[in-house]
């Protein structure tokens, strides 16, 4: 398991912009497939978005195509989650998780067995 730290979290207007970044404490984040999810109050746990250590592919949920952009920079051992476009919905703690597969990009939480503590997002005016 990896030690996984969550930031850029806070209080954003419908249609504005976030970035959430994805560390490991004390260690790396290269061998490891990434995704982020989301809880909202009252709702089930959410898989936002993944990518693949092996190739960097990504997968979205419906609900972020088009609006969000996962990213990793190796040389900073970060992984971070581009949000624009946000709406009220979009509300939630946000979560990163590690997955010790290289080849696995999965929007479901069963593979992942490292997680982060979380960071809000609130979208409101």
């Amino acid at each position: 398991q990896v030690q996984l730290v969550e930031s850029g979290g806070g209080l954003v207007q419908p249609g504005g912009s976030l970035r959430l970044s994805c560390a490991a404490s004390g260690s790396s984040l290269e061998s490891y497939s990434i995704a982020w999810f989301r809880q909202a109050p009252g709702k089930e746990r959410e898989g936002v978005s993944c990518v693949r250590n092996i190739d960097g592919g990504t997968h979205y949920a419906d609900s972020v195509k088009g609006r969000f952009t996962i990213s990793r920079d190796n040389a900073e051992k970060t992984v971070y989650l581009q949000m624009n476009s946000l709406k009220p919905e979009d509300t939630a703690v946000y979560y990163c998780a590690a997955d010790v597969s290289r080849y696995r990009c999965a929007l479901n939480s069963d593979p992942y067995d490292s997680w982060g503590q979380g960071t809000q997002v609130t979208v409101s005016s």
